[in-house]
């Protein structure tokens, strides 16, 4: 029997100063709780419903579609525009000004007048402006081989190769999905109140769903096109290994900095759910049968998983190396000694690499829904309000709090170049993120407050030089610069997860393992860096589209499905 969900499990919840190292964060995978997921789960217990409203294509794959999301309560519509770009003006990098593809996500249903109005201003992207109506911009380029090798297939009334959809994954991928508020759009404020919208990136992810329909659609029309009558549409259990690739680079990583709080609630939910399922005394024959099920699928996983990065591939080949030593393990593991979960679980920190151990992490949770999807509602932050700072702390009592929860910061060497070699600031053209080398490239004046570390030691280090009994407000009246981290010291005692513990500006920091731990709250798989600051993935691949929903299980897909199962 199961275990109520009130119990405390705080000392089953792994510390901090494993969880948040940079090289565990960039050995994360998805998981059940993975937004990709929860927004599924959420729109079929509402019956949510879909259809396209508008489609506006020409011959030569140029024009404009509008697809619906109908909940309960409100209309959302997806408007995408298609356009002829020239190969030559295809790229993946932030600075490129024209897309294959233009995507809105609209709050409601748009008139005549906002789809012209739209026009004028999506396929512009940042040099558009856009209006409170639209809570989501964004755009993605065709996978030039694998779009045009489907139409040529279906235009002859063949289907593509299962093996090549499910290598490539994707027909578009997105470079950017703009919202809060960016380039006009809705604010969160606007729309973080209502039920379907409350949990983090619930609009984007929405859009990026309905975007994977246009791009088959797009395929299929395109296919017609070229084959008339003979053309073929393409298989539905073929369409499922198409999901959306998508390009994410530096703009992405301050996130992880920026809302500390709400950082720290996506972790808890994540260590609360596994020390769930590891508290467990027994295992069910349903469940132990579910599990194996689904390490059989992360094998097949990790068999698609390509990556030619000098640092991801040797890990890919390491992970399938664990997958195997794993399953080995399970053909002798005896489910019906007390805390199965958890042995197995302990033998993994002492046999796996990182990455292996986090794939059976998140692969635990898998045959316990019960247990785990209700902390979904615990991943939301408000963030609006700033915590009071306890200036009633003696400059002794402040030392000892940073002694406690940051020795990790105090213990890097800021005097040493290579602990302070890089600095972060924003672009003029783009106002992205970027990553600068402080000895070698001007604009350090720019500096973003981003290495928490650092200021942390800066300001550990004015402390020592006051009497131990001055009040902490007084020392901040003379030196107002410290305020901002004296704050976050203080928040990091009800939030433990809430900081990164490595050195963010040190030379051989690592962007993409910070990409890496969002993109799996994000639901994304198949991560392959093509540098150490941006990283290609897949959203949704395997997911059921829109039209299966009602009819399809809504969370069984984020692996891929057992040769069975796909016949």
């Amino acid at each position: 029997m199961q275990q109520a969900h009130d119990t405390d499990l705080k000392h089953l919840w792994r510390p901090a100063a494993q969880v948040m190292k940079l090289a565990r964060m960039g050995s994360a995978h998805q998981c059940r709780l993975s937004f990709m997921r929860t927004l599924l789960r959420h729109l079929k217990q509402e019956n949510w419903r879909f259809k396209r409203s508008v489609w506006q294509i020409d011959n030569h794959g140029v024009g404009h579609a509008v697809y619906q999301a109908i909940s309960p309560k409100r209309t959302y519509s997806l408007v995408a525009f298609a356009h002829d770009l020239p190969d030559e003006l295809r790229s993946d990098r932030v600075i490129a000004e024209a897309w294959d593809a233009t995507f809105t996500l609209f709050d409601g249903v748009p008139s005549n007048a906002d789809i012209e109005r739209l026009r004028q201003n999506v396929p512009l992207q940042e040099a558009g402006r856009i209006s409170s109506r639209e809570i989501s911009l964004s755009r993605a380029n065709r996978s030039t081989r694998m779009f045009n090798s489907v139409i040529e297939a279906l235009s002859q009334g063949l289907q593509p190769e299962r093996e090549e959809l499910e290598k490539v994954g994707y027909l578009m991928r997105t470079t950017a999905v703009y919202g809060a508020g960016k380039f006009g759009a809705a604010d969160r404020d606007l729309v973080w109140q209502r039920e379907e919208l409350s949990a983090p990136f619930r609009a984007e992810m929405l859009s990026v769903w309905l975007t994977r329909t246009f791009t088959v659609d797009l395929v299929e029309h395109l296919a017609k096109v070229k084959g008339s009558d003979r053309a073929a549409r393409l298989d539905a259990d073929l369409k499922r290994c198409l999901g959306v690739g998508n390009s994410t680079g530096l703009g992405m990583a301050p996130f992880l900095v920026n809302h500390p709080t709400l950082i720290n609630n996506w972790i808890v939910a994540r260590e609360e759910a596994l020390a769930r399922v590891r508290n467990l005394k027994t295992a069910s024959k349903e469940q132990v049968s579910e599990f194996k099920q689904f390490v059989l699928r992360a094998q097949i996983n990790v068999q698609q998983w390509h990556s030619e990065h000098p640092i991801q591939e040797p890990k890919i080949k390491q992970l399938r190396h664990d997958l195997e030593q794993l399953q080995d393990y399970l053909n002798d593991f005896n489910f019906n000694h007390d805390s199965p979960w958890d042995r197995l679980y302990r033998w993994s920190e002492q046999r796996l690499s990182l990455e292996g151990q986090e794939q059976l992490a998140m692969l635990l949770m898998e045959p316990f829904a019960q247990l785990v999807d209700g902390l979904t509602d615990c991943m939301t932050a408000d963030e609006t309000r700033l915590a009071l700072i306890n200036g009633r702390l003696s400059i002794m009592a402040m030392r000892e709090v940073i002694e406690r929860d940051y020795g990790w910061a105090l213990s890097h060497d800021y005097s040493q170049d290579n602990n302070r070699s890089r600095f972060w600031y924003v672009s003029e053209e783009k106002l992205e993120p970027r990553l600068g080398e402080r000895f070698e490239e001007p604009g350090m004046e720019l500096e973003q407050p981003l290495c928490i570390g650092w200021h942390v030691s800066q300001f550990y280090n004015a402390l020592e030089h006051c009497d131990g009994s001055t009040l902490l407000a007084e020392f901040l009246l003379e030196h107002p610069e410290y305020r901002h981290i004296a704050r976050r010291i203080q928040q990091y005692k009800h939030h433990p997860y809430m900081e990164i513990q490595d050195n963010l500006i040190a030379a051989d920091m690592l962007p993409i393992d910070m990409l890496r731990l969002k993109l799996s709250f994000f639901g994304a798989t198949k991560f392959d860096p093509r540098s150490d600051r941006w990283v290609r993935i897949n959203m949704f691949q395997y997911a059921p589209y829109p039209d299966e929903l009602a009819s399809m299980p809504a969370d069984d897909w984020a692996y891929p499905p057992l040769p069975e199962e796909a016949a």
